[in-house]
């Protein structure tokens, strides 16, 4: 398997003196995931996690749904001259019984790093069925998630502190998971921000504790609608991102009950959708 990071030689030039030594980077390289032996997606990946990466993006795909969806999950020989293991190509073999939609067998795309859709058919076929509605305006047994904003204000920090990776290259995503009273459950990092996120949505998969119907996931970049999407078909109430959102993932959070997080910084922040889990006061009340 790759390393996390690699070293480069770096010319340096500060106050204009000029240097030369090494860098520590973030470490990038294509995996090629497989579904029952077909060639599904490739996606540029930090490496690492990479069974957990696999099951989260088909969780997001609507292929699996729990942990007894999956039969296992191994490397594959890369496309090497000696035929060696190039740890770049995993191949998920799903239990019998499990339905393959056809969005996932029309597929077969390459993916970047900073953008997980590149290439969908067509929007309506991004909008997959979820199997766990978190709309919960209407009542139900479980009471809803409900959050106070000062909790949310002081997650992106714990969010910050626990990026080891990044504080060696700063140059990667982050995403985590929180409980509702702001316990950090998990927390993955990756060069490409909707791979941190099937990262933790794969672990949770592998562990059988989905859905995350009592979690917060909350990312160091953008809310982009591939994110949103993601969440709610973990079951996922609330989405929050330090900085945008588009909108793209207002509208699918609007639509699906979701709660939109934005622009979380400091004791501020925009909510653009699902309101009704955050202890809201308004100016006239505090007056």
């Amino acid at each position: 398997m790759g390393r996390v990071t690699e070293r480069r030689k770096v010319i340096r030039i500060r106050d204009g003196a000029v240097s030369t030594r090494p860098d520590t980077l973030v470490a990038e390289e294509p995996l090629e995931i497989r579904l029952n032996g077909k060639p599904l997606a490739i996606t540029m990946r930090t490496p690492g996690d990479d069974f957990a990466l696999a099951a989260g993006f088909l969780v997001s795909e609507g292929v699996l749904a729990e942990q007894g969806d999956l039969q296992n999950i191994v490397y594959c020989a890369g496309a090497t001259v000696d035929g060696s293991n190039t740890y770049n190509v995993v191949d998920v073999r799903t239990a019998s019984g499990v339905v393959i939609p056809e969005i996932t067998l029309e597929r077969n795309v390459y993916t970047t790093s900073s953008c997980g859709l590149c290439g969908k058919a067509s929007l309506d076929a991004v909008r997959t069925t979820a199997r766990w509605p978190i709309d919960d305006t209407h009542g139900g047994d479980t009471p809803p998630v409900r959050l106070d904003p000062e909790l949310l204000a002081g997650l992106p920090d714990r969010l910050r502190a626990a990026q080891r990776v990044f504080d060696r290259t700063g140059g990667l995503h982050a995403a985590a998971l929180f409980t509702e009273d702001g316990e950090l459950l998990d927390i993955r990092e990756d060069v490409g921000r909707h791979n941190a996120v099937d990262k933790l949505v794969g672990r949770a998969l592998q562990n059988g504790d989905l859905p995350l119907s009592r979690t917060v996931l909350l990312v160091s970049g953008r809310a982009s609608f591939e994110l949103a999407q993601k969440a709610v078909m973990a079951g996922i109430p609330v989405l929050a991102a330090v900085s945008a959102p588009s909108s793209l993932a207002v509208d699918l959070a609007a639509e699906t009950g979701l709660t939109l997080v934005g622009f979380l910084r400091g004791s501020s922040m925009n909510v653009y959708a699902g309101e009704h889990r955050l202890a809201l006061r308004t100016a006239a009340a505090q007056a």
